[in-house]
């Protein structure tokens, strides 16, 4: 087990965006509101007894294709462009990154979320993580979404936590349920910092907590803090902060803090 390696893995829709990344572009061009199109994907996933992720994918490619609307692969990464993320994030992982070079730490960032890959490639910051686990479709030879190739839910989403502590990412790894000795592990799940933003980051955040790792539970200050504090009254997480990743913000002091914690424990 290195020591040494820490991993931050964040939600992407609240936690690291204002809200869904699909309402920015996709779903305006269908001509359709958010409630509109969910309404019908919670609709058609009950009607068929289906899974909400898998659901809405094939929602998607059923209104593109009746409103004309291109599912081109490039076409998703351009829909991510535009989305608005929150305050700090252009400087944060820079500045998060030297100060756990500082302890001597190594900083590892990845997403998991229930989101489109493609479109979350469009954003700024696609580049700041090792691994972006988020649902994605299978393309044809002419780059066209044709089926969903990882559809990822709140409790699927606990296996890529283990994929990070084993150091197994690839999603077609079979080995993952197999036995790895504990110094053969990448990074322990105490040197693991979860950050989401709703009931659907749950399993992750308990798993990270009672581990030993740190869970945060972020809420965006217009649309208030129920839901993180009904996560902290329940003991499902370690702590609750707005969603802002600028120097000194809460996120920031705590994200430090366990930084410190685990550059303490590598000098025992």
């Amino acid at each position: 087990m290195k020591n040494r390696d820490v991993a931050i893995m964040y939600d992407f829709d609240g936690t690291l965006a204002h809200g869904n990344i699909q309402e920015y572009n996709f779903i305006p061009k269908l001509k359709m509101t958010s409630e509109q199109f969910f309404k019908e994907v919670d609709e058609f996933k009950v009607e068929n007894n289906m899974e909400s992720i898998l659901a809405y994918m094939y929602i998607m490619l059923k209104k593109a294709r009746e409103k004309n609307i291109s599912v081109r692969r490039d076409s998703f990464v351009a829909y991510g462009k535009n989305v608005q993320l929150f305050e700090g994030l252009d400087t944060w992982f820079k500045r998060i990154n030297e100060y756990a070079a500082s302890l001597g730490i190594t900083l590892h960032h990845f997403v998991i979320s229930s989101g489109l890959k493609e479109m979350i490639e469009g954003t700024p910051i696609y580049n700041e993580f090792e691994r972006v686990y988020a649902s994605t479709f299978l393309y044809n030879v002419d780059e066209v979404a044709i089926w969903p190739a990882l559809a990822i839910n709140y409790t699927n989403k606990t296996q890529f936590l283990f994929r990070i502590n084993k150091g197994l990412y690839e999603v077609y790894d079979d080995k993952i349920n197999e036995y790895m000795p504990s110094e053969e592990k990448s990074i322990a799940f105490t040197n693991m910092v979860y950050i989401g933003d709703g009931f659907t980051d749950v399993p992750c955040m308990r798993l990270i907590k009672d581990y030993g790792g740190t869970a945060i539970a972020v809420y965006e200050e217009e649309k208030g803090r129920e839901v993180a504090d009904n996560l902290l009254k329940h003991k499902r997480v370690n702590c609750i902060a707005k969603t802002n990743y600028t120097e000194n913000s809460e996120i920031d002091v705590y994200v430090k803090e366990k930084l410190r914690k685990v550059a303490e424990e590598m000098k025992k």
